[in-house]
């Protein structure tokens, strides 16, 4: 029995039917020879199950909240539960598609039960499946817990026997002995415990305590918090229940080319393409950009987490995303100027110098975006949306083939939450070669989502014209 940390109770007891606190990942993969049949991804993922345990335990809460929550075995866990079946009418477009996935993506995560769910999806066109995986961001706080899709992927098409894996769940503990423990934590820690309770119908805005413990140090978190309320935007408005999920894609080589001629980072061209199209988008509506306009994004980056590790250890130091918000300026008209401004304000961040490179990230043992995206999502929630208009997340990822299952993995998009009257989210995932948008928006408030892929090819050719 393990008490969730402060900032996990929090992810638990504050989301709501509008806003459910997930994080989701949609994996396309080529169907092989024999098929992919649900018995072999039942058997893949039973695997797996050892490397992340937080999938076969589901959450306790103790009477009147006098403590966290308790992690507890699943007794009556049922993978069949987990893992589900799903199919288009063949052949499916990607349009429908990403319909299910925005039907998917608005329901919250069954409490009563450990707080993931997996379907695989048939009958997609061009002999390819679908897997979409959501998991509650209680379950996912750093790489040593990692998301499932993380440790799934596979380098090779054939990866080598896993050993048996015997497991039996702890006795489940009864309301006396929760009620006992909640007592002991009060005897020995009433002030961590008054933060814990006080946590639960507190604004998670001003629980400082919470904000460290969901991984920043608390100097970034004060200036995270001194940049006052984002700018005013038709991204912010009240959430509906309703989804609409889209994606973008776009070659890495492009996004390079801008890098090296602008010298600067390939994140610095991710969100000045994403400026362009918001910028274009509102627009669109009618909507006014004066020169000065911006759009604040939190873009969270990952760190290391102590200066002092060598080049051979550091990769295994990233247990820490850093809070970053950037004014993007959709009223710049000059695609160029707009890539400066961004560069800039990224050269600027204290955490700058500690940023870990794409290369360390795509040596990682699995495939990291997924738990990356999570870890975003995570700092992103632990802030008031007051903050910032948009979440922006960006993972690289590994520049050759990955399998899962025996399938090879074709596209990598996560599938991000929206937070309290924030309309649009985006996570950007970079695979072998490509950059993978994944989009989502309130059914209600952005019906013309479906308008943004073609902004940002529009966008990036802009950058690139320049460039060249």
């Amino acid at each position: 029995m393990i008490r969730l940390s402060t900032s996990d109770a929090s992810f638990y007891q504050l989301e709501n039917s509008a806003t459910p606190l997930y994080v989701g990942s949609l994996s396309i993969l080529r169907a092989p020879r024999a098929g992919l049949s649900y018995e072999t991804l039942l058997a893949t993922v039973e695997q797996r199950l050892p490397m992340v345990p937080r999938y076969r335990q589901k959450v306790r809460e103790v009477t009147m909240r006098l403590a966290r929550p308790v992690w507890i075995d699943d007794h009556d866990f049922d993978i069949t539960y987990h893992v589900r079946r799903s199919a288009l009418p063949s052949p499916g477009s990607d349009e429908q598609l990403h319909e299910l996935i925005g039907r998917l993506a608005a329901r919250p995560l069954d409490k009563s039960r450990p707080l993931w769910e997996m379907y695989l999806v048939e009958g997609l066109a061009k002999n390819r499946l679908a897997l979409y995986t959501k998991s509650h961001q209680a379950v996912i706080n750093g790489m040593g817990a990692a998301e499932i899709s993380h440790v799934m992927a596979e380098r090779n098409r054939r990866p080598p026997p896993f050993g048996e894996d015997i497991w039996v769940p702890a006795r489940e503990p009864g309301t006396t002995r929760l009620l006992l423990g909640a007592i002991g934590d009060w005897a020995t820690r009433p002030q961590a415990q008054l933060r814990a309770v006080r946590s639960g119908v507190t604004d998670l805005l001003t629980n400082s305590g919470q904000l460290v413990d969901a991984g920043r140090r608390l100097v970034d978190v004060a200036r995270t918090l001194a940049r006052g309320s984002a700018p005013s935007s038709p991204l912010n408005t009240t959430v509906s229940r309703n989804r609409r999920f889209t994606v973008a894609r776009g070659r890495l080589d492009d996004y390079r080319i801008i890098r090296s001629r602008y010298n600067c980072d390939v994140n610095d061209v991710v969100l000045a393409v994403i400026a362009g199209a918001l910028r274009n988008w509102l627009l669109s509506r009618g909507e006014a950009a004066g020169p000065t306009a911006s759009v604040r994004a939190m873009a969270p980056l990952p760190v290391y987490v102590d200066d002092t590790f060598d080049s051979s250890t550091r990769g295994q130091a990233i247990s820490q995303v850093a809070p970053f918000l950037v004014d993007l300026p959709v009223g710049e008209g000059n695609a160029v100027v707009r890539l400066s401004q961004i560069a800039h304000a990224t050269e600027s961040n204290p955490t700058a110098g500690n940023l870990v490179d794409a290369r360390t990230i795509v040596t990682l043992s699995g495939f990291a975006p997924p738990t990356l995206h999570a870890m975003g999502i995570r700092v992103a929630t632990s802030l008031s949306p007051r903050l910032f208009n948009l979440l922006i997340t960006n993972a690289p990822g590994a520049q050759s083939d990955m399998y899962i299952a025996g399938a090879k993995l074709l596209e990598s998009y996560a599938v991000p939450p929206l937070l309290n009257n924030q309309v649009l989210a985006i996570s950007v995932t970079s695979y072998n070669g490509t950059l993978y948008f994944g989009i989502n928006a309130d059914r209600d408030a952005m019906s013309d989502v479906d308008m943004l892929p073609a902004l940002l090819a529009e966008s990036l050719d802009e950058l690139l014209e320049s460039a060249r």
